[in-house]
C-alpha cells in the first residue's frame, strides 16, 4: 500500500482540533502510532469520546509546546519505548491586526506558541532521529509566510520564521537522514474559521464565509482532510526525495491573485 506509514510512530501537535486532528486520523488510519500534544484539555477529551481509540492507535498527551522542560518531558516519555520517525509542528495560533494594533503581549503571545513550540519540538527529537539515521519533520506554516496578508502583522512573522526554520532544519541535517519540509496553506475551513466568523460578524455568518472562500481563487476553502493527505503524502516513504521545500495547499491564492 502507497503512503503507509505501518511501523512508524508519529508525534502530531495541536492534533485534537482543525488541521491537527485530520493529520492525526488520517496518519492512524495508514497504520501510524500517533502521539497527540494538546494543550487543550476539553479539545482531547472530545477527541478520546468521539475516536474508537481500539481502531485508532492515539495516544494523547496534555503538554504546552511553549514550555521546553514539558515537551522534553513527553518527547523523553515516547522515546522509551519506541523510535520517533515523524514530528508535526501543527500547533499554532492565529491573530488579526496591522503592527499599529499588535500589542507587545500579542506579540510574545503568538512568538511563543508559533516560533518557540516549533523550536522546541524540533530540538527534542533531532538528537533520536540521529540516533536512527532517519527522521521527518513537517511543520505548519502560511501563504503568509511568503505573501502580504491584510492585517497578519505578527502571524505573518510568525510563520516566516516557521518558513527559515524549516531551511534550516532540512539544511542542517541532511546528512543525517532527516528530512524537513512545510506546509502552506491559504484558508482552510475549521471550528476555527466559524468561531471566527460568528464572533466578529453576528448575524452575517453565511454571507462572511462566502466572501473569505472567494478570496481563493479556486472559489472555496480547502478543508482539513485535503491538508492531512499532503501531509501523509510528504511524511511517507514516497517522499523521501523532498527535503527543505514549501509546499503551498492554497487554491491558487499565491500564483493567480492580483
Amino acid at each position: 500500500m502507497k503512503f503507509s506509514l505501518k511501523n512508524k510512530t508519529a508525534i502530531v501537535t495541536g492534533g485534537a482540533r482543525g488541521i491537527g486532528k485530520a493529520i492525526s486520523q488520517t496518519f492512524s488510519e495508514q497504520g501510524a502510532q500517533v502521539h497527540i500534544l494538546e494543550l487543550n484539555k476539553i479539545s482531547g477529551e472530545e477527541l478520546q469520546n468521539n475516536l474508537t481509540f481500539k481502531a485508532f492507535k492515539i495516544q494523547l498527551h496534555q503538554c504546552n509546546v511553549a514550555i521546553q522542560e514539558e515537551v522534553n518531558q513527553v518527547i523523553q516519555d515516547i522515546s522509551k519505548n519506541t523510535s520517533i520517525d515523524i514530528l508535526v509542528n501543527n500547533a499554532g495560533i492565529a491573530h488579526v491586526g496591522n503592527i499599529e494594533n499588535t500589542t507587545e503581549n500579542d506579540l510574545d503571545k503568538l512568538y511563543q506558541v508559533n516560533i518557540k513550540g516549533v523550536y522546541n519540538c524540533a530540538k527534542a527529537v533531532i538528537p533520536s532521529m540521529k540516533k536512527q539515521k532517519s527522521g521527518v519533520i513537517l511543520n505548519m506554516a502560511s501563504v503568509a509566510s511568503s505573501v502580504a496578508v491584510s492585517d497578519r502583522f505578527a502571524y505573518s512573522m510568525t510563520k516566516g520564521a516557521v518558513l527559515t526554520m524549516t531551511y534550516s532544519i532540512a539544511k542542517d541535517f541532511i546528512k543525517e537522514g532527516i528530512r524537513c519540509n512545510c506546509i502552506s496553506p491559504a484558508r482552510i475551513h475549521t471550528p476555527f474559521v466559524d468561531g471566527f466568523i460568528k464572533e466578529n460578524y453576528p448575524g452575517k455568518e453565511q454571507e462572511m464565509f462566502e466572501l473569505l472562500s472567494k478570496t481563493q481563487p479556486i472559489g472555496r476553502m480547502g478543508t482539513a482532510e485535503e491538508v492531512a493527505n499532503l501531509a501523509l503524502y510528504l511524511c511517507s516513504d514516497e517522499a523521501s526525495f523532498i527535503t527543505g521545500t514549501e509546499f503551498p495547499i492554497d487554491g491558487g491564492f499565491i500564483k493567480l491573485n492580483g
